[in-house]
């Protein structure tokens, strides 16, 4: 299982606002591991944007949650791959033939490109969702089963490893084992507000779940000082050893 001390910790910067994002990424970098970019942030400011952040040093992970056919999404990986991005996601929900396009353009574009090949991984079931939002939208639950589900067919599709809510992460360590990633979103320290996240843990509980990448955001960004409030979460995880 994943310790505290290899786990990774990646601050959200949920914003469209660029100068704040770059702001943000600058007071953190040195207390997290690399920083998120979300859909919000990307149709905002595009490819020109990430290169923007890039500046500051951190590994980025785009997390841009792709889902459409075979061919759109490899088309769409392969205008993103070769900007250098640490890690990057896709909808395990799409299906195999789906995140297997996405693994094979990443690793053919950021080879042409000359940079690492970003980790693709897959998203089961969002953290906002619950057993009944599953019952809404005609998915099979419970909601454990189907993040197991997903999560064993993203991995078996050639995805580095997937991401769900830090409830279900010991179940898929179990039956993924200790090598796939497993990003775990929906971080919220004691001393921070739940917002809209049903299925959420402390950083330190989803260390000890077996969480290798967690990611966290308003708790940092929206803190007064959030260099200090990285060091607070980063502490918690340590603490978790």
């Amino acid at each position: 299982m994943t310790t505290a001390h290899t786990a990774q910790l990646y601050c959200a910067l949920d914003t469209v606002d660029l100068a704040q994002a770059r702001l943000w990424a600058g007071q953190i970098a040195g207390h997290v591991d690399g920083v998120k970019l979300g859909l919000e942030f990307f149709l905002a400011h595009g490819p020109a944007g990430v290169r923007a952040i890039q500046t500051v040093g951190l590994p980025i992970f785009l997390d841009l949650k792709l889902h459409d056919i075979p061919n759109t999404v490899a088309g769409a990986v392969r205008a993103v791959a070769g900007l250098g991005v640490a890690v990057m996601t896709v909808h395990a929900s799409g299906g195999a033939a789906m995140m297997r396009a996405a693994v094979e353009a990443a690793e053919t574009t950021a080879k042409a490109a000359g940079v690492p090949v970003p980790k693709v991984v897959g998203v089961t079931v969002l953290t906002s969702l619950a057993d009944d939002d599953l019952q809404q939208t005609g998915q099979s639950g419970p909601l454990p089963d189907q993040v197991v589900r997903l999560a064993q067919l993203a991995v078996q599709n050639g995805l580095a490893g997937v991401v769900s809510s830090a409830k279900e992460a010991a179940l898929l360590r179990s039956k993924l084992g200790a090598a796939p990633l497993l990003v775990v979103p929906g971080i919220r320290p004691t001393w921070a507000e739940a917002g809209d996240q049903k299925r959420i843990v402390t950083p330190g509980e989803a260390v000890r779940l077996g969480g290798s990448l967690l990611v966290v955001g308003r708790p940092i960004t929206e803190a007064r000082d959030p260099a200090d409030a990285a060091r607070r979460v980063r502490a918690d995880m340590m603490a978790a050893a």
